[in-house]
């Protein structure tokens, strides 16, 4: 069956209060993609049955300052009244960082992933079929609110589980996914790029890495080229135009490591790319080529094997 593709919110001004479009269903997803702003006490993203004051929330998800290193606050509230606060005591959304949080709807729960990592379970205390608004308010600037079905996504091979493997259910591929496959690697990206577009990459730096790439192609060039050189011990970013490459950007340190897992999330904004290795930012990169709906084409290549792909 063919879905509507809701198109995100770009750059809402907070609070905000919008409509999730055809409500939530089972494989469906919600990525928010945002920065807390310096000094914040908190923030919440909210789901909930409707946009009245007293609308029942189906999900809160609150992060608060109130303690020295920070914590998030999950609850459902009904009737006007709130239920038992489930607590992820991590420092995933630190004062004045970016962040990605993926709310991804399941028949049991919600999977609530923060720059890639998986942190919670929250079960359904609502039906999540009755929901259709989506909430932000408090110290939180946002740069889209995204809509997403899990069409091609691909799990780990079988018998090779990575530490950032997605959990299970996160949805099942839209055909029968190889065992294996080669590098270099080439998918289509269905639409191609826009902004709250997200792209996950998990794979093993082989032990003997000397270099490996990851590019987004349009026909002419390549728009983002994402480099890690162990050789030169640096992450190169840069364009191609019509054979010829741009400046470098080398800034950022070396987050990978020879022989080691890793999961790259690429998160388009309307102005730059936000790149996340092993759920910390690493760097973000202005767009130099513009026209982003002509960038159709996932490339990896170098010296590394790929373990799980979500286009």
């Amino acid at each position: 069956m063919a879905y509507y593709q809701q198109q995100p919110f770009y750059n809402p001004r907070i609070p905000f209060t919008g409509s999730i479009q055809g409500g939530l269903r089972d494989g469906k997803s919600i990525i928010v993609c945002g920065r807390v702003l310096p000094g914040a006490n908190r923030f919440h993203v909210n789901l909930q049955c409707g946009s009245r004051p007293n609308a029942n929330i189906a999900l809160h998800v609150n992060p608060r300052y109130d303690a020295s290193s920070g914590y998030i606050v999950t609850n459902t509230k009904q009737n006007n009244s709130w239920g038992a606060e489930d607590r992820i005591y991590q420092a995933l959304f630190p004062v004045g960082n970016p962040f990605n949080l993926q709310i991804l709807v399941t028949s049991q729960s919600y999977k609530i992933s923060v720059n890639g990592i998986h942190v919670k379970d929250y079960m359904h205390r609502i039906p999540f079929n009755m929901v259709d608004t989506i909430v932000v308010d408090g110290m939180v600037e946002v740069n889209t609110i995204n809509f997403q079905d899990p069409v091609g996504f691909i799990p780990a091979q079988a018998g090779f589980q990575t530490q950032f493997a997605y959990p299970p259910g996160y949805g099942a591929p839209a055909f029968s996914a190889p065992a294996s496959y080669s590098v270099p690697y080439k998918a289509i990206i269905n639409g191609g790029i826009q902004p709250g577009k997200n792209i996950s990459i998990q794979g093993v730096v082989n032990p003997q890495a000397s270099r490996f790439s990851i590019n987004l192609l349009y026909r002419n060039g390549i728009a983002f080229h994402f480099n890690p050189r162990f050789d030169e011990n640096v992450v190169v970013r840069n364009t191609k135009t019509m054979e010829a490459w741009g400046s470098e950007e080398r800034f950022g340190g070396m987050p990978f490591h020879k022989g080691q897992n890793f999961q790259i999330i690429i998160s388009c904004n309307p102005h730059h790319y936000n790149v996340f290795v092993n759920g910390n930012q690493m760097c973000t990169y202005n767009h130099r080529f513009t026209r982003l709906g002509e960038i159709d084409v996932l490339e990896v290549t170098g010296d590394l094997s790929l373990t799980a792909i979500n286009v």
